[in-house]
């Protein structure tokens, strides 16, 4: 997902906190997904009292863009976000004519044969025959013809492209009779195996036209020249219907949101994040409410849906206890500085300011809502109809490429801002190793910085070289839409996967902001009781104070077998729990 997004979340989120958190990268799709909807809190706000100048070239979209962002820093608004994923393109308007028999440029040959031979078989059967029968000798011969011509190019092909020794001659034809195959080409009724034999059609046509000589020394025929050469563009008949019964069964029943209020003055921050799967005969529905405390420096997570989970795994004796609480994480254990907080808001800032000060003009540019209902492909349409009703859109387009390098300078940015203020927090200690502090009793918010802190060490000096390597069929594409005041009052982020070459099959995800004024009516978690709605001492439970309990009743030789099983993992408890049976 977008990392831009991302960080700007995890950062503004936690004003006056003293704990960072790193941005995630794009792309896998459960996890990535969850922070992209996690993330649209915090992009976009309503403010300022001007006129966005009429200037559509890209340096007036970027300023313009630029001004509403930093607009958003301190303003207050309710947030809905929305994410639809897509695999459409996987599918429609594929060319038959480009379908080829396995996934593997290796197995053509030997699946593209097994695949004609057996619709061969299923031809016999239908018409009362054997498949032994003298009436099918010129299809047998065509078949086992094409195989041969296929794989003798194949090897070529492969010698040539890794130069390598070419393959063991293939027994797979010790049964044939050859006396069978001497009219191969006389009697071959083409039409009958188009559409389920494949390429042996076309292949037989290329050896009648003499493409592949006779002569084993001849180079590869342009024909497989050119299928080899492309296979990975390919696409099997298998493959589309997956991704037919994927989005039949899956993505389009699957519906994921978020919706809460950002309040950045009171130090609040509320999100109720949802996933929802509406089969025809199935319907469920999960939502996860998060609170956060920026002046606290404390976030609290809805324990109903984890309380089960704990009970059985970890906690035999946990009960109902966590019935209607909230669980509460304390961010700064007081082993950070006291300005910490602060200082990462701070870098943070610093970092989107001058990395979008670099980004060149060519990114941005201004679009009219009319042409988005031609975009291909389509928008959502739940998501295109708000999309439609402002009357200025900025685009901003980045390859994986730059966008990885965005992250970079921005990630570099941070790290040396924070590092250079702190010199303490950076350790050259192996990751998991010092999480716990030196009396052995609690984790610390310390040891936890040092390690994020060495993980985007590890990634900033990690080799530059991936960053070109990256797919550069991968597109991320941001809309912001504008009012006539310059205030933004939705952002939607596309990112289209398309594979390792081709441009016209992928995954397609959508994700949708949209932002409205705090009002009387807006409840922050409409499922949750009135009495609960805001996290207290009374209904909620804090975390660093259970872990310590249950600790300590582990010490004492109780608890599951799982949870002694990964307790004795824990470096402080090594020692005391070898009478532990």
């Amino acid at each position: 997902m977008n990392r831009n997004i991302n960080t700007d979340i995890n950062t503004e989120l936690a004003r006056s906190s003293d704990h960072p958190k790193r941005s995630t990268k794009v792309l896998m799709l459960s996890a990535a997904l969850s922070t992209a909807i996690i993330a649209t809190g915090c992009q976009s706000t309503s403010g300022g009292q001007g006129t966005v100048a009429i200037n559509q070239t890209p340096a007036a979209a970027k300023t313009a863009l630029a001004a509403a962002l930093q607009k958003q820093r301190r303003q207050s608004f309710a947030y809905h976000s929305n994410l639809e994923i897509s695999n459409e393109q996987e599918f429609l308007n594929i060319d038959k004519s480009q379908l080829v028999a396995s996934e593997y440029v290796d197995a053509h040959c030997e699946e593209t044969h097994d695949k004609a031979y057996a619709a061969l078989i299923e031809q016999a059967q239908t018409a009362g025959k054997m498949i032994e029968s003298t009436d099918y000798a010129p299809q047998r011969s065509a078949i086992k013809q094409s195989y041969l011509a296929c794989d003798e190019a194949y090897r070529a092909w492969d010698e040539s492209q890794y130069n390598s020794a070419a393959f063991e001659d293939s027994d797979v034809y010790e049964e044939y009779d050859d006396a069978e195959y001497s009219s191969a080409y006389k009697a071959l009724d083409d039409t009958a195996y188009v559409e389920d034999v494949g390429a042996t059609v076309t292949e037989s046509r290329v050896i009648k036209g003499g493409a592949i000589a006779s002569d084993s020394n001849d180079k590869v025929s342009p024909y497989y020249q050119e299928l080899f050469d492309n296979y990975d563009n390919k696409t099997t008949k298998q493959n589309v219907r997956n991704a037919q019964l994927l989005d039949a069964y899956l993505l389009k029943p699957l519906s994921i949101n978020a919706q809460g209020v950002y309040q950045p003055v009171a130090g609040k921050i509320t999100m109720l994040s949802s996933m929802q799967y509406k089969g025809r005969n199935h319907h469920s529905s999960i939502n996860q409410p998060i609170y956060f405390n920026a002046k606290e420096g404390t976030i609290y997570f809805w324990a109903d849906n984890i309380a089960m989970l704990n009970s059985e795994l970890f906690d035999n004796k946990l009960g109902t206890q966590w019935q209607n609480k909230w669980l509460k994480l304390t961010l700064n254990d007081g082993t950070l500085p006291k300005d910490f907080g602060r200082t990462v808001i701070k870098s943070h800032f610093d970092a989107l300011d001058r990395t979008f000060e670099t980004a060149p003009l060519s990114q941005f540019d201004y679009v009219t809502p009319q042409s988005l209902s031609a975009v291909s492909p389509k928008y959502p349409a739940a998501q295109l109809a708000p999309m439609l009703k402002t009357p200025q859109i900025i685009r901003r387009a980045q390859s994986t490429a730059s966008y990885e390098q965005f992250y970079q300078d921005y990630m570099s940015i941070v790290y040396e801002t924070i590092t250079t203020q702190y010199p303490d927090l950076v350790t050259d200690s192996e990751l998991g190793s010092d999480v716990f502090d030196p009396s052995g009793k609690s984790l610390t918010s310390k040891a936890i910085v040092q390690q994020i802190l060495s993980i985007i060490k590890s990634e900033i000096t990690g080799d530059e070289s991936a960053i070109a390597s990256q797919n550069s069929n991968t597109a991320i594409l941001e809309l912001y839409g504008l009012d006539n005041r310059g205030r933004i009052k939705w952002q939607h982020m596309r990112n289209q996967d398309m594979g390792l070459q081709d441009s016209t099959r992928g995954i397609t995800i959508d994700v949708l902001q949209q932002y409205a004024p705090i009002t009387s009516q807006t409840i922050a978690y409409p499922s949750l009781p009135a009495d609960v709605q805001e996290p207290n001492a009374s209904n909620s439970v804090d975390i660093r104070d259970y872990s310590r309990e249950l600790i300590e009743s582990y010490r004492q030789g109780n608890g599951t077998a799982l949870g002694k099983m990964l307790f004795r993992m824990l470096p402080m408890s090594q020692e005391r729990l070898e009478s532990i049976d």
